[in-house]
């Protein structure tokens, strides 16, 4: 393949007869093979790993959230009907049915993400930009699995033209493009976004008695205005005990509603344990992102003014986008801070807001998108002030030499 397109590169290079299309062919041509250019001088040296095959790693670690996704798509559409169960019941049909609703979702963000990347190449000159690899996944694996397909397109070209384009490409936005997408889809359609319709696939089809389809931060998030000691209270609060819907087990496992790609922390962990091995996203946000999360949700245990404050702090973590916000977009390193100092403050914000927004807004039952964008804002003054701190500590040691010489 590597000889393959030596032969036509001269083609597509200046003065060649397909030159105003080297974009394109550069982007598949480092796609599958590393740049032939080098640092030469500057100070912005890179190792043998370019931000290609950095990104097409970060993928790799989502896919094992996209299939289970997949699957756990399928199979809350048999549990509303009533049909297969048990978690090891009809595999095969669970997988297909799934497939078919979220693969469509994934062609048509890469397809549509892609083709703005393209454009934007054309106009600049420059290659499809590294940065959409991974939007591109994440994206799908953040919305409900009923999204429309034209709002999942409209939706990433928004977060591309608006999130990073406008920014000057790939490594200068400020905010994370995926989470613009589902903010902007948030605002724009709510009723498309939340509720009990939006979270699994029924197609209009008869389901069991007592089927919601409500997540259980929505559940949560409606006893917060219930008395404690009320029979609805306490029936919600059932499901989230041993052999209840939302069991500490099922929430970890993930078999219960949610968008597509954020129920298992299973397998978010196994994504999480392969950033982690390559060196690819920072230990230090995810560590004290989680922590920040876990100290608020101690803090509300403590006040345990409601039914939501006082569910389990581990159990209030594997609920909702919390794991998967915390690993693959608190991570982010374009948007998160810099400093190693700043990693530990930021991903601490971004994990204690995450869950105070989460109780604190029964309205919107889910702070995670809501944490990480404004902590995306403030990571440069995070980052300033621990660089100014550095600063003034350096200044006082060289003082205090300089005054005992």
């Amino acid at each position: 393949m590597s000889d393959f397109l030596s032969k036509y590169r001269p083609l597509f290079h200046k003065g060649g007869k397909y030159e105003k299309y080297n974009p394109l062919f550069e982007s598949f041509d480092t796609l599958l093979f590393v740049p032939a250019a080098t640092t030469s001088k500057g100070s912005h040296i890179r190792d043998g790993i370019d931000l290609k095959r950095t990104m097409i790693t970060v993928v790799l670690a989502m896919i094992p959230a996209l299939i289970f996704g997949i699957w756990n798509t399928g199979h809350q559409h048999f549990l509303a009907l009533g049909e297969f169960i048990a978690v090891g019941d009809g595999m095969m049909e669970k997988m297909l049915f799934g497939a078919e609703l979220v693969l469509p979702v994934v062609i048509v963000s890469y397809g549509v993400g892609l083709g703005v990347e393209f454009i934007f190449g054309m106009k600049n000159g420059h290659s499809l930009q590294e940065g959409f690899l991974v939007s591109g996944m994440l994206i799908p694996l953040i919305l409900p699995i009923s999204t429309p397909l034209w709002m999942v397109a409209v939706a990433t070209i928004f977060a591309v033209v608006i999130g990073k384009e406008v920014f000057g490409g790939t490594g200068m936005n400020i905010v994370n493009v995926a989470l613009t997408a589902r903010a902007f889809l948030f605002f724009a359609y709510p009723t498309k976004m939340s509720g009990d319709k939006v979270w699994i696939a029924t197609d209009g089809a008869n389901t069991v008695d007592g089927f919601s389809g409500a997540t259980a931060l929505g559940d949560l998030a409606g006893t917060v205005s219930l008395d404690r000691a009320s029979d609805a209270a306490k029936q919600t609060m059932q499901m989230f005990e041993d052999g209840g819907v939302y069991s500490m087990y099922n929430s970890i496992m993930g078999f219960i509603p949610g968008s597509i790609g954020e129920t298992s922390v299973i397998a978010i962990g196994l994504g999480a344990l392969l950033l982690l091995i390559t060196g690819i996203a920072s230990w230090r946000v995810m560590v004290s992102s989680i922590v920040g999360g876990l100290v608020m949700a101690v803090l509300f245990n403590v006040w345990d003014a409601n039914s939501f404050m006082g569910l389990d702090p581990i159990h209030q973590l594997m609920l909702g986008g919390f794991m998967f916000g915390m690993v693959f977009m608190a991570t982010d390193p374009v948007t998160a801070a810099q400093t190693a100092k700043g990693q530990w403050i930021y991903g601490f914000l971004v994990g204690f807001i995450a869950i105070l927004v989460r109780v604190f807004n029964p309205a919107y039952p889910e702070g995670v998108m809501m944490a990480i964008l404004f902590m995306n804002v403030m990571a440069p003054l995070v980052d300033h002030y621990v660089i100014e701190g550095n600063i003034s500590k350096r200044l006082k040691r060289a003082k205090l030499a300089s005054s005992q010489s």
